[in-house]
């Protein structure tokens, strides 16, 4: 039977429904990202709420974790006292200087909050080339996305964008259960890792642009028939079927008719 555990049980540690948090729990899946992180010498972690992931990564690598929620700070400090624990928020902090202060490899970890999951993986993808890889738990239906490929239906801006900087493989699936309290949906636990791409402005707001009505045809979205046939694209194709390549050779065509 899958134990269960909890650190500093004894503090107001009840979980804050604005922030989205839900505590792991479950023993066989806190190991199974513990060995999916692997060797690293530096770990960020994003959300390390009590201290669940902190204390056995902080005992192989230096750890620094960042916190939004004052009263886990302390909780976190008294499960994992080697960390060091800033309160800040991931979408305001300056990733690169904290990543920089770590030693190689870089691996980043988190149990995402389902409400900021997107806008924290398009933040990694910023950064991508200062880390190593990444371990992330998320909703299914959005681990599904990220790596839906080239025509099926669910991919998206994001699904391009990490698809771009990273090679992804999935970890673990994560059963409600495994949570204080239960979420709603199933979890996943994806590992990325960096290929050391650059972010490329351009393309990115072309992407963005292409997908900004998923259902309608590229053209529509793009106003730009011309370019899409110039790279052997159809007129009708639809943004979820394009590869890769076909962003980036658009991306050129657009920028050589803008120079």
């Amino acid at each position: 039977m899958n134990r269960t555990f909890d650190y500093d049980a004894r503090v107001d540690t009840k979980p804050k429904k604005s922030l989205g948090q839900h505590w792991l729990v479950s023993e066989e899946h806190i190991r199974m990202i513990v060995d999916a992180v692997g060797g690293a010498g530096g770990v960020l972690e994003i959300g390390p709420g009590k201290g669940i992931l902190t204390a056995p990564l902080s005992a192989r690598a230096q750890l620094i974790a960042l916190e939004l929620d004052a009263r886990m700070v302390g909780a976190t400090q008294r499960a994992a006292p080697g960390a060091e624990v800033v309160e800040a928020d991931v979408l305001q902090a300056d990733l690169g200087h904290l990543l920089e202060r770590l030693v190689h490899p870089r691996i980043v970890v988190s149990n995402l909050p389902y409400y900021i999951t997107a806008a924290v993986v398009s933040r990694l993808c910023e950064v991508s080339t200062q880390f190593d890889a990444a371990v992330l738990m998320m909703q299914e239906e959005v681990a599904a996305k990220l790596m839906a490929p080239a025509g099926d239906s669910r991919r998206g801006s994001l699904s391009v964008a990490v698809q771009r900087h990273f090679a992804i493989e999935t970890v673990t699936k994560v059963p409600p259960a495994a949570f204080k309290p239960p979420p709603k949906v199933e979890s996943r636990v994806l590992r990325l890792d960096s290929k050391g791409v650059e972010s490329n402005s351009g393309l990115e707001a072309l992407v963005r642009r292409g997908f900004k009505q998923p259902r309608k045809t590229l053209a529509n979205n793009l106003g730009d028939k011309e370019s899409i046939e110039r790279a052997g694209l159809s007129s009708s194709v639809r943004p979820h079927q394009l590869r890769e390549e076909d962003w980036v050779q658009l991306a050129e065509l657009a920028r050589n008719r803008g120079s």
